[in-house]
């Protein structure tokens, strides 16, 4: 651990102050000799142990020593740390303080607490160290030098990995270790797929590393070979019991990067523990995965059949105008020619082509319509979708919690009992679930009379019925799956220890256990709301409200401001500073600087290459992943690296958790180095939105987007008001924003704290409402169809106290409801605070196809009462409306630079793998930030400049903004030479 350089004025005061007691010890001393005794004391206080030489010690603690001791702080010049004074200084010092030097028993007892009570929690390796320096402290013990600490850590977690792994063999039974060793072969065996004619290969480690291809019926039953062959291994349910998730990543990664060759060469007892870290956790992500291909082919049965009958249908197609008019022509000329031919009496009056369209337009949009779309559905299900049925329901077993949906279960459960019996129809009795299952739009395709006029039902047409219902069901969660990790029980998703630590829950919160004063406090916050709008009507020149129409809501667009006159100038004197700046040359000054390569650990279980090659080599991994040129592009101007070496460090160090420490440490540096005068004090508010990203579309993550076309991903970011982005993910096109908000601003993990979240429309609802007031932020969207909103009040009768909103106010709010659930609402909040579950997850839960869950209503009627609060200020105040308009423009401009650095492949996500596509995201997002960090800091050299920093206006500072790239050059060579550096503080010298 190296002591931290930099030290406040308030830190200096309370880590480096010297107590009387200490003064008495140290003026005992002679005076040249009373500096360094207190650095030695107060070093080994703060840090565990003796300083190593007095370079150790920052010159801001020797300064504030020196003042104390009223001495100069050269004396520390004359002290060596090596001498025999020094040496009897730290006798009197363990003495003093109590302390003593580590013994052999002291080390054993570190490696024991090491591997019995840190370990097993997975910390992140880059601080045991910390965790050994603060125990050895707590026991009165002076820590030893740090080569030896690292041989300890080494040999804890030797220790630890050796018991776990003992520990997960003695639970595999030896059939299982054989099939274990089969995996790594190269098989060719060919297996039955349960239930099914079809046969497979039988899948190997590799195909197990791999992720589903696009929702098909062959993506199905690849995926249930996968399946199939970890079930294979008999893996005990609780085989990882008690061992911590991130432990559990931590070895599933090391096999996941690790060829089958290199676990040949492992002994025993660590490939056969590795294998079943990795294949348990990976058998809980291929049920995820089969779930999600389940969800996605049962809707394409749906969409290809409206899309084929609706191409049939307007190929030649053409609305019918004046249908009226039309119908009387024929009633008139029928009435007058009742017994003539209607070639001869009604084609002259409209005509056959007309009389056509008028046929086309009501199939196309009555009951003929879904007639057709459900007979093209049955064909594309019973001729090919009908043989995954079987396949899952062996492969997946759903399971509920909720009555309501019991007929699901039970129409499964008929199913599965039926397969393989030859019958057309379903007997329509009390034995056939029909409510709840069978949409009440089919059930007249669906259920049929016979000859007799007896119900029956047609088997083929009720499953599809099944699976839809089913469908609606998994998105919701309200039908789970035993075993999956995303899909799983949704209880499972909420804290366990709630009911025990319910008042510290709340508390954490802010909130009372009482629903009654936050119901009270928005009551009130609503009537003065709504208050506030009603009495500022009249002289609100912007707002209008609409006596007439559907729309009654009238805002007026906010005015342009004025164009900051001195910005561009000073891009072009950084650009004329620092002109064709290559843009790795930003990545390695960063790195240089704040050193982020340091998050990067290897996923082996130890690490063997020079820290400085590997710096090198992980720069131009992240340029080339940044960039989307490619590890082979990177290498086109460096000769002493390869490409196989360039994908070993890609391998195994470049991972997800990694990747967000590093965008972590410099969006922490970049706050920082910023300076107060000219950026603002820290700011609590950022904006998030989507862009989409075109991709590869081989896989469950690439949808076509709807909004924009083309088939692709989305990036989700979080920027605050200076253009740094705290946080990024990758979602799929039709993934709710409202949960990607949420996950930005509730794991973002920098130093920023989040108190407003600027959205548009798509990152709000109701629902994000009542969860953003519950965590303690603010939801300010720019509402898109802000003419359409209404104003809920806060009691019956209260509204005609508003007589200016009469026409957008609408009913109260139901406080007994938000009363009634107010406990669940709290747990459902707690779960997203602490993240015992992904946002996407718990609010899959909370959607308009769920609207009968109690929770759901509750939550959405305290949304709309946040909402009403919130939308009084937005038409009351244009300063508002401005700042939100201003924040989306921030994360809009850095969306403008993504096209920028990720140029390469088109600016395409040119990757199948999932994990690929998200470490290129990220690589994206860290490069980008390495841009704003050094552009910051040459702004700051330029603006240092008294003649630069008195042009400068208010609205200059208002649009100053370090995300620019006039001088930056991300093409041609890629030389990395780690001894030049950016020549910013020396241009500003020169």
């Amino acid at each position: 651990m190296d002591m931290k350089r930099t030290w406040s004025e308030p830190e200096l005061e309370e880590f480096w102050t010297l107590s009387p007691e200490e003064l008495v010890l140290v003026t005992d001393k002679p005076t040249p000799r009373r500096l360094g005794l207190a650095m030695q004391l107060k070093f080994l206080q703060v840090d565990g142990q003796f300083p190593g030489s007095r370079h150790d010690v920052p010159a801001a603690v020797v300064r504030h020593l020196a003042d104390q001791l009223d001495v100069h702080p050269k004396h520390v010049a004359n002290y060596g740390m090596g001498g025999r004074s020094a040496q009897r200084d730290r006798v009197a010092i363990r003495q003093f303080l109590n302390y003593r030097e580590a013994n052999d028993s002291d080390n054993r007892r570190l490696v024991t607490w090491l591997c019995d009570d840190i370990l097993p929690r997975a910390p992140d390796t880059q601080y045991l160290d910390d965790l050994a320096i603060g125990w050895l402290k707590e026991q009165r013990v002076e820590a030893p030098v740090a080569a030896y600490r690292q041989r300890l850590i080494r040999s804890a977690i030797s220790r630890f990995e050796d018991q776990l792994y003992e520990t997960i063999v003695s639970r595999l039974s030896e059939a299982s270790k054989q099939q274990m060793n089969r995996l790594l072969e190269v098989d060719a065996e060919v297996i039955n797929l349960p239930g099914t004619e079809e046969t497979r290969r039988a899948a190997t480690l590799n195909d197990l590393k791999s992720d589903p291809r696009r929702p098909s019926l062959d993506s199905m039953f690849d995926e249930v070979a996968k399946l199939q062959r970890i079930d294979q291994l008999q893996l005990p349910p609780d085989l990882l019991a008690g061992v911590a998730p991130r432990l559990v990543d931590q070895y599933r990664r090391r096999v996941a990067t690790e060829p089958p060759n290199e676990l040949r060469k492992r002994v025993d007892g660590t490939r056969h523990a590795l294998l079943a870290i990795y294949c348990w956790q990976r058998r809980r992500e291929i049920l995820d995965g089969l779930v999600e291909l389940l969800i996605h082919t049962v809707h394409r049965i749906s969409a290809t059949a409206e899309q084929r009958v609706e191409k049939q249908m307007f190929d030649d197609f053409r609305r019918v105008r004046s249908k009226n008019a039309v119908l009387f022509k024929l009633a008139e000329a029928a009435v007058d020619h009742p017994q003539g031919v209607v070639q001869e009496v009604l084609y002259p009056v409209v005509g056959e082509q007309t009389l056509r369209d008028l046929v086309k337009e009501f199939k196309s949009s009555g009951p003929m319509f879904k007639t057709v779309v459900h007979t093209v559905m049955r064909a594309s299900y019973s001729n090919h979708y009908r043989r995954m049925l079987p396949l899952l329901l062996d492969a997946l077993p759903f399971r509920c919690n909720n009555d309501a949906y019991r007929p699901i279960m039970a129409a499964l459960k008929l199913l599965q009992s039926s397969r393989g019996q030859r019958f057309q129809y379903f007997k329509a009795d009390d034995s056939l679930p029909i409510e709840g299952v069978i949409r009440p739009k089919w059930m007249e395709i669906v259920i049929e009379k016979d000859t007799a006029g007896e119900s029956r039902v047609n088997r083929i047409n009720y499953e599809i019925c099944v699976l839809q219902s089913l469908r609606e069901a998994l998105r919701s969660k309200e039908i789970w799956v035993d075993g999956a990790d995303r899909f799983r029980n949704p209880d499972e998703d909420l804290p366990s220890d709630f009911r025990e630590n319910r008042d510290a829950y709340y508390a954490a919160l802010k909130l009372t256990t009482d629903a009654a004063p936050l119901v009270d406090s928005l009551k009130r916050a609503m009537t003065e709301g709504l208050s506030m709008l009603n009495d500022g009507m009249p002289g609100n020149e912007k707002v209008r409200i609409l006596q007439r129409g559907p729309h009654r809501l009238s805002v007026t667009p906010l005015d342009a401001q004025l164009e900051p006159v001195n910005l561009t100038a000073l891009k072009e004197e950084v650009a004329a500073r620092w002109a064709s700046t290559g843009l790795l040359d930003v990545l390695k000054e960063t790195e240089i600087r704040i050193g982020f390569t340091e998050a990067f650990q290897t996923a082996a279980s130890r690490e063997t290459l020079d820290r400085a090659e590997l710096q090198r080599r992980l720069l131009l991994c992240l340029y080339g992943l940044g960039t989307n040129a490619g590890l082979k592009r990177v290498l086109a101007g460096d000769t002493q690296i390869t490409y196989k070496e360039l994908l070993y460090t890609r391998r195994r160090f470049i991972e997800k958790a990694s990747m967000r420490n590093a965008i972590v440490r410099v969006v922490n540096a970049i706050f920082a180095v910023r300076q107060v005068d000219l950026w603002g004090e820290g700011t609590t508010a950022c904006a998030s939105d989507s862009k989409k990203f075109g991709a590869w579309d081989q896989n469950l993550m690439t949808e076509w987007h709807i909004r924009y076309g083309g088939r692709g991903v989305m990036i989700y970011w979080h920027v605050e008001k200076k253009s740094v982005c705290i946080h990024s993910q990758l979602k799929r096109c039709s993934s709710s924003e409202v949960a990607a908000m949420m996950e930005g601003v509730l794991r973002h993990c920098t130093d920023m704290t989040v108190e407003k979240n600027y959205v548009d429309t798509h990152g709000q609802s109701e629902v994000a409402f009542a969860f953003s007031y519950l965590l303690g932020f603010k939801l300010l969207p720019r509402l898109k169809s802000i003419n359409k909103q209404k104003l809920y009040v806060p009691e019956a009768g209260s509204a005609a106290q508003y007589t200016a909103l009469q026409p957008i106010l609408t009913r109260p709010i139901n406080w007994d409801l938000i009363t009634q659930q107010y406990d669940e609402m709290v747990k459902y909040a707690t779960a997203l605070r602490v993240g015992t579950a992904d946002s996407e997850s718990i609010l899959r839960r909370f959607t308009r196809t769920n609207a009968q869950h109690p929770t759901y209503a509750a939550l959405a009627e305290l949304g709309r009462a946040v909402k009403t609060i919130f939308l009084c200020q937005y038409l009351h105040s244009e300063a508002l409306r401005r700042e939100i308009h201003e924040g989306l423009n921030v994360v809009e401009n850095w969306n403008s630079a993504n096209g920028f650095i990720f140029y390469g492949k088109s600016g395409e996500v040119a990757t199948n793998r999932l994990e690929d596509q998200e470490i290129s995201v990220l690589a994206l997002h860290l490069l980008q930030l390495s841009l704003v960090y050094v552009n910051t800091l040459m702004i700051q050299r330029v603006l240092a400049e008294r003649s630069w920093r008195r042009r400068l206006t208010p609205e200059d500072r208002r649009g100053l903004t370090p995300l620019f790239y006039l001088h930056i050059n991300p093409y041609g060579r890629f030389d990395l030479d780690m001894n030049t550096r950016s020549e910013i503080e020396e241009t500003l010298a020169a």
